[in-house]
């Protein structure tokens, strides 16, 4: 242990209940966001940087969070993007040789404030029971009151726009000019894997911010286009859900991801609501219903398309559900050059059961040329 003794600390949720824990760092400080949980045995580092978490306290559900260190290649976007860390064990020390620092030091050097020594399954217990909600961390015991008050503040996440956030402020190229595909991509809240995994795919591809025009991705002469996933409500994403309906009006090959997956639903009049508590974790079972095949997929997303408004649309259909509650994990459009999924197939760190959706959206961008 780094430090002999450590800074009391709570977790205050919105409906006034008190968690219990220790500082990670000797540091006074306080965060705000909604409290969720996220059930993978590894893979930290790819969830604290992955931009679809923005604003939100992260609960890890692993007993065990630092012990193997932070590698500066597996990050998923320019830094962190939880508000705040919630765990029970954290490791000061780590042991992976490929390792160049400690995630004490990573959240340190990023101001994120780390909670640890909780009871997190008395936690994520709480949360499923009465659904997520508004909290806020802090060593600041002396200020309960100012954090009541400003807990009571913060927005919520239902109807809150956060793509806008995370976005690109410049579109930026990534891969070899001379490939033979051209990806235009919406950043909505991207992770770098998925641009990976169009690169190792000969795929050529440029992102563009969250505002920008059918009109402006056609003069880079794309082949495909693509939603990225990221978080917030998607229903306030008007020009991300205009950009969808100009695309497909022209028939054009586009594949959506999580945040874009609904973004594509709304397009088509389909609506979205916010869950209970969302799916979060790299074990979440889905059934492809074109294969009949079943997958195990990497999940993170807090709303879902309503599974009652897309098979009321004759031209959209369901291609992938979740097995744990029936929710919509995937979507096509009948007579369009479209599909979405709810989950995430560059699954960074895994598993890769559905990585062979990259490949589905190739097909789909030869076909077109065709």
């Amino acid at each position: 242990m780094k430090y002999k003794t450590r800074n009391k600390a709570i977790i205050l949720l919105q409906d006034g209940t008190i968690f219990h824990g220790k500082a990670v760092s000797n540091i006074k400080a306080t965060a705000y966001g909604e409290v969720c949980f996220n059930t993978g045995m590894t893979g930290y580092q790819e969830i604290f940087t992955d931009p679809s978490y923005f604003g939100q306290l992260m609960v890890t559900t692993n007993a065990h969070i630092g012990n193997y260190g932070t590698f500066a290649e597996e990050i998923e976007s320019d830094g962190i993007k939880i508000a705040g860390l919630i765990c029970k064990n954290f490791s000061y020390n780590y042991s992976r040789p490929l390792a160049d620092k400690s995630l004490e030091t990573f959240l340190e050097e990023q101001n994120i404030l780390a909670i640890s020594d909780v009871d997190t399954r008395a936690l994520v217990a709480y949360i499923r029971d009465n659904g997520a909600m508004n909290a806020a961390i802090t060593t600041e015991l002396d200020k309960l009151d100012d954090i009541k008050k400003a807990l009571g503040d913060t927005p919520e996440m239902n109807g809150l726009e956060l793509a806008s956030k995370v976005s690109t402020k410049e579109a930026y190229e990534v891969g070899n000019p001379e490939a033979t595909y051209r990806i235009a991509a919406l950043d909505i809240g991207i992770k770098k894997n998925i641009i990976r995994n169009f690169v190792k795919r000969d795929c050529f591809v440029k992102v563009f911010p969250f505002n920008t025009s059918l009109a402006e991705m056609k003069a880079w002469n794309p082949d495909g286009y693509f939603l990225s996933n990221g978080p917030g409500d998607p229903e306030p994403l008007a020009e991300a859900i205009t950009l969808a309906k100009d695309i497909l009006k022209e028939n054009l090959p586009l594949f959506g991801i999580c945040l874009g997956h609904q973004v594509i639903a709304l397009a088509n009049g389909i609506s979205t609501f916010k869950m209970h508590n969302g799916h979060r974790g790299i074990n979440h079972p889905v059934l492809n219903k074109d294969t009949g095949k079943g997958e195990i997929t990497s999940q993170n997303h807090g709303f879902a398309v309503s599974r009652e408004s897309l098979e009321a649309n004759p031209e959209v259909a369901i291609t992938h559900v979740h097995l744990n509650d029936q929710t919509v994990a995937g979507l096509k459009l009948k007579s369009k050059n479209c599909f979405s999924v709810q989950y995430h197939p560059e699954a960074s760190p895994g598993p890769h059961d559905a990585t062979y959706l990259f490949d589905q959206f190739i097909e789909n961008i030869k076909k077109a040329q065709a």
